[in-house]
This record gives C-alpha cells, structure tokens and sequence, in this order.
C-alpha cells in the first residue's frame, strides 16, 4: 500500500509540473501568437476574456466536484487532452491559413481562432486549480503537503527559466508544441493515476468477498 501512494504523489506531482509549466509558457507565448506582424489587439479585452473563461471553469469544476460522478481521476484526463489540443491550434492555423503579410490592423482571421483556442485553454486552468486541489487532499498528508509540491515545482522553475531565456531560439510553432506535448503527456500520467486509485478499492472488495466465502461454511446449518 505504501507503494501505490508513493506512485500516487508522484504521478501528482509530475502532473501538476507539467500542466503549471505548459501554463506558464504561455502566459508569455499568447501575445506574439495572436499579433505575428504587430496587429493591434486588445490586450486588456483579451486578458479580461481568459480570466472569464477561467472563472467559468472553475465554476464548471465546482458542479462536477459536487457530485460523485464522475470521478476528477475521470475527468480531468479529458481537460488535459482539450488543453493539449487547445495549445495545439497556433501550430494548425500556421499550415492550414494563408499568413498575412500585412502589417498592424487588427486580429487576422488566424488569430481569432487562436484566441478562441486559447480561451479553451483558460477554461481548463479554471477546472486544473479546484481539482488538483482536491486529489493533493487525497493523496498526500496535510502535514508534507507544501514540502511535497515544493519539491516537485523545482524542476518545474528551472524549466520556466529556460524556456523563457531561450524565447527567441526557437519558433512560437515548437513552443507550442512543446507544451502541447507536455499536456498530452500529463493526460496519460492522468490515466495511471486513476487506474491505480480504483485498485484499492479492487483489492478491499475482493478480500472481503474471500472473507465472506470463508465465513458461509461456519454460518451452514
């Protein structure tokens, strides 16, 4: 038993370092993404728009924490697909829309859709926060919580920290993709840590089902 929560606070942790360090990328990818040859955009709108869209998901994850089904191991490897395919969209519209050339004016068509990508995405950090929160509650000891997490956001700031000196290294296209990659890959983590929480429960049934089939000879008449 031991084993399994060990296995549970480190796909956890894994996890959540790959989903904060997607999120943080981005924070610092959006505003290029949507204004390649300087489009004037407004960045205020836009900013109060993903904040919405948080809300709106937080909001979303609140309902679905109320009930018992389904399960947040459940659902949220679903949220970390439709944010990887989210982050996804900078990387599509690049080959399937004909760039524009044009300097300033506004949003291009491409960019629209970027932006409605990214207010997905949003929408997915409002479902991350209440229920990462919630399986941190389950699977880790209150008393080793933040030493735990702090641990595990190590890895997660130097990534950040290299990510963003070596910004202009690379197209916002890999960023992207990269970060996608990561989200995908949280998603599997996402799968196994869900497939390991329902095998106690497994476990406890079938024991007690043997203990019932040893108590039934004492109970014959």
């Amino acid at each position: 038993m031991g084993f399994v929560t060990d296995e549970k606070i480190a796909l956890l942790g894994a996890i959540q370092s790959l989903f904060e360090g997607s999120m943080y990328t981005f924070v610092f990818l959006w505003t290029p993404a949507l204004s390649p040859n300087d489009e004037d955009i407004p960045h205020g709108f836009i900013f109060a728009t993903f904040m919405l869209a948080s809300m709106l998901g937080s909001s979303f994850a609140a309902r679905l924490m109320a009930k018992n089904s389904p399960k947040v191991e459940s659902y949220m490897q679903i949220v970390f697909v439709v944010s990887s395919a989210s982050l996804m969209l900078p990387i599509l519209t690049t080959f399937l829309v004909p760039p524009s050339n044009v300097k300033g004016g506004g949003i291009s068509f491409a960019g629209s859709i970027q932006l409605l990508g990214f207010c997905t995405f949003e929408s997915c950090v409002g479902i991350f926060w209440p229920s990462i929160m919630k399986m941190r509650s389950q699977y880790i000891p209150e008393e080793a919580r933040s030493t735990i997490m702090n641990f595990f956001r190590i890895p997660l700031n130097l990534f950040v920290c290299i990510v963003l000196y070596n910004v202009n290294a690379f197209p916002i296209t890999v960023m992207f993709g990269m970060c996608s990659i990561f989200l995908f890959v949280a998603s599997i983590l996402q799968r196994r840590l869900a497939a390991i929480a329902d095998k106690p429960k497994a476990e406890d049934w079938t024991a007690m089902k043997e203990r019932d089939t040893e108590a039934d000879p004492l109970n014959a008449p």
